[in-house]
């Protein structure tokens, strides 16, 4: 086996050991359940979609960037804490993985979980379908922008995770740094700060919203590659990130 091969075994192997500890306890079903259950609220209730009288779901990715900032990180807070509270990262690290594999698979089998709890909405897209014409393109488009977002949520969180051996403080600081990616791109943020910073500065600290990249896929059904880019610059950025942290952690 090429040492490629091997790497990417040892990736998969992490990932399918962590996605099935995620359903060998009650979190990942709680979980799932209150996403179910909250988006369907906000997309029925809050957004009102029966009375929209509009064949898409704008309404329904609407409320995801918010519904992330709290859930996503429930979902990653524990992904090295729980390792740095227990030891058991300095026995992960002996075996014979590398960090990053490590740290991949563990990211993989999160966003795979997540990717589950999301496909679970199909009976909304049934629905839209079911009651109008809708533009299935732009709802596509949709869930791919909603999957990178959470994916952007999960590395911070896989980040800050590797910070602490304190979940409640990791999940602290991930919801911090998510809420101020997202709010980094509204006008009454762009408006302050323009008092102070030149339009080019304003245009640029927007241009790290998170937001600003995930309504091209939501409200427009737009998958633009700039805004494809910038969520995988964002994960790649905090796990490598989350690397950095480990190894210093191994090191000490």
């Amino acid at each position: 086996m090429s040492p490629a091969n091997s790497a990417w075994s040892n990736v998969m192997a992490i990932a399918k050991r962590e996605l099935a500890g995620y359903f060998a306890s009650p979190v990942a079903y709680v979980f799932i359940v209150i996403f179910l259950l909250l988006t369907g609220f906000f997309t029925f209730n809050v957004a009102n979609f029966f009375e929209a009288s509009e064949a898409s779901l704008r309404g329904f990715f609407y409320w995801h960037p918010w519904l992330y900032l709290f859930l996503v990180p429930a979902i990653g807070m524990r992904l090295w804490s729980e390792e740095r509270r227990q030891g058991t990262i300095e026995l992960l690290l002996t075996l014979p993985v590398t960090p990053w594999q490590a740290i991949l698979g563990k990211f993989l089998a999160s966003w795979a979980f997540l990717a589950i709890a999301l496909a679970l909405t199909f009976p909304i897209w049934i629905t839209v379908n079911y009651l109008g014409d809708p533009d299935n393109g732009a709802i596509i488009a949709g869930y791919v922008g909603s999957l990178l977002l959470a994916g952007a949520y999960l590395a911070i969180t896989c980040m800050t995770s590797a910070l602490t051996r304190n979940q409640v403080i990791a999940f602290i600081l991930a919801v911090v740094v998510c809420f101020l990616m997202m709010m980094a791109g509204y006008s009454a943020v762009t408006d302050f700060i323009a008092r102070w910073l030149s339009p080019g500065a304003v245009d640029t600290v927007a241009s790290f919203s998170t937001i600003t990249h995930f309504d091209p896929f939501s409200q427009k059904g737009l998958i633009e590659l700039r805004d494809v880019v910038f969520f995988v610059s964002v994960m790649a950025f905090a796990l490598f990130t989350t690397g950095v942290i480990i190894r210093a952690h191994r090191g000490g």
